[in-house]
C-alpha cells in the first residue's frame, strides 16, 4: 500500500477472524556522523556473534522473527483458525503520517479489524527480551497558541509577557500521567 512516497507491505492468510497482525517498520533513524560508527552502518557486519548495522535492532531483527514464527507456526498448523497478517511501514522513524495511520484506514474502509496486535519495536531495558508491554506509549502533538501583549525586553514592566504566564500551564502537562 503506497501513500504518497511511503511504502507501507500489508500482508495477510486467511480471511478469517480473529485477525493476529504482527507490525513493523522497516526505515531507520538517521546515521548521525559516520565517523563514531564502529563499522560501516550500511554494510552489515557480524562481530562476535552479534549483527551490527543500521535497523539490525530496531526493527529488522523483530521482522525476521515474526517471519520464522509464523513459517513454523502455519507449517504446524496448516488448517489453523483466523488469519495472520503482516503490517510493515517505513514510515514510523519519521512524520509517521503515511504509514501505519493510513494502512489502518485502508483497513477500517475494507471492514478489516485486527483483533490482536504484536508489535516487535525493541523496548527492553537490560537484556533483550526482559520486557513486554500490553499497549504502546503512543504520543500526543498539540499546536499551542499563547496571546499576549508585545513588548520590549528593555521595558518588561511595561508588558505581561504570556510565554512567563504559561510557563506552569506547561509544567501542570509535562508533570501530567496521560497514560491512566
Amino acid at each position: 500500500m503506497r501513500f504518497e512516497e511511503v511504502d507501507n507491505i500489508w500482508l495477510r492468510r486467511g480471511t478469517e477472524r480473529p485477525l493476529l497482525c504482527f507490525a513493523g517498520h522497516t526505515d531507520v533513524v538517521p546515521t548521525g556522523p559516520i565517523e563514531d560508527w564502529e563499522s560501516d552502518p550500511f554494510n552489515a557486519e557480524i562481530r562476535d556473534g552479534l549483527l551490527y548495522g543500521r535497523g539490525a535492532a530496531d526493527m529488522k531483527s523483530s521482522i525476521a522473527a515474526f517471519t520464522i514464527a509464523s513459517e513454523r507456526f502455519v507449517k504446524d498448523f496448516p488448517d489453523h483458525k483466523g488469519s495472520i497478517s503482516y503490517l510493515i511501514t517505513s514510515d514510523e522513524e519519521g512524520p509517521s503520517i503515511n504509514g501505519t495511520v493510513k494502512v489502518i484506514e485502508t483497513l477500517e474502509a475494507r471492514d478489516e479489524k485486527i483483533d490482536w496486535c504484536l508489535v516487535g519495536e525493541p523496548s527492553s531495558k537490560n537484556t533483550l527480551g526482559d520486557v513486554i508491554k500490553n499497549g504502546r506509549r503512543g504520543s500526543l502533538n498539540a499546536y499551542l497558541t499563547i496571546y499576549g501583549q508585545q513588548g520590549h525586553v528593555a521595558y518588561p514592566h511595561l508588558a505581561s509577557n504570556p510565554v512567563h504566564l504559561a510557563a506552569p500551564m506547561l509544567a501542570e502537562l509535562v508533570d501530567m500521567e496521560w497514560d491512566k
